[in-house]
């Protein structure tokens, strides 16, 4: 049986990438049981009856709730979420502050998306004057959004950002406000809805997982591989053969 000599340097890496790949293989798999426990949890709430908008800062966890409300819109603070894709169509989100008048609580409403007609054209959009009756659900971002600029601060309204964060807007106009954003239900007020739960399912993640796993075992076998088959030969031996010398 041929001895294993897989080599110094090989075993170094091997050392240093293996665990790397196997961490990110079981880290993947950790996000799949994230996302299968938030879809469980939205399939779950999406049935029970909505709450009124002044109990949500006592719900410990708001995530998916469904809320109604009534009130109006403050049509002079709005936001444009942008960097937002539907059919291949660059766009944006609408978002306006919501005074929900039975319990006085400012929320910020995403009203859904829209088109860009052009990226030298602002988007336009309409704001209802009438108080309005409306469904909502509560999105809790599952991490911390990304932005590409810091918000901007006074200047032109509506401002057109990246991501999204209510208790900092509410702090800019002095307002108590609800600390997540609402998404708003097929109503008087909404524009095109289609949000996806989560952007990424569990079944991506787990292909991804199993991506990470199979590079960790072709390591592995390759590494086997060439420590059984090392082709070094003794260079003294080949001239000992060729000269027929022992």
């Amino acid at each position: 049986m041929k001895p294993f000599r897989p080599g110094l340097v090989p075993t170094l890496v091997v050392l240093a990438l293996l665990p790397g790949l196997i961490a990110l293989g079981c880290w993947q798999l950790g996000r799949a049981d994230e996302k299968r426990a938030l879809l469980a949890t939205f399939a779950e709430r999406r049935i029970e009856a909505p709450l009124a908008g002044g109990q949500l800062p006592q719900v410990a966890n708001p995530a998916y709730r469904r809320v109604h409300l009534y009130g109006r819109f403050d049509g002079e603070h709005s936001l444009l979420l942008d960097n937002s894709i539907r059919d291949g169509r660059a766009g944006v989100e609408v978002l306006q502050p919501f005074h929900d008048q039975a319990s006085g609580l400012w929320l910020l409403v995403n009203r859904g998306w829209l088109p860009w007609p052009d990226r030298r054209e602002p988007v336009r959009f309409e704001t209802p004057a009438q108080a309005l009756a409306l469904e909502a659900w509560v999105y809790v971002a599952p991490g911390a959004t990304f932005q590409l600029h810091p918000d901007p601060v006074g200047g032109q309204w509506p401002h057109l950002l990246t991501a999204v964060d209510p208790a900092q807007l509410w702090q800019q106009l002095g307002r108590e406000g609800f600390a997540h954003e609402l998404r708003l239900e097929h109503g008087p007020a909404s524009y095109r809805l289609d949000w996806p739960v989560v952007a990424l399912g569990p079944e991506k993640h787990l292909g991804y997982a199993v991506q990470w796993f199979a590079l960790a075992t072709a390591l592995v076998l390759l590494y086997l591989y060439f420590g059984w088959h090392d082709k070094k030969e003794n260079p003294h031996g080949r001239r000992n053969e060729s000269t027929g010398r022992a």
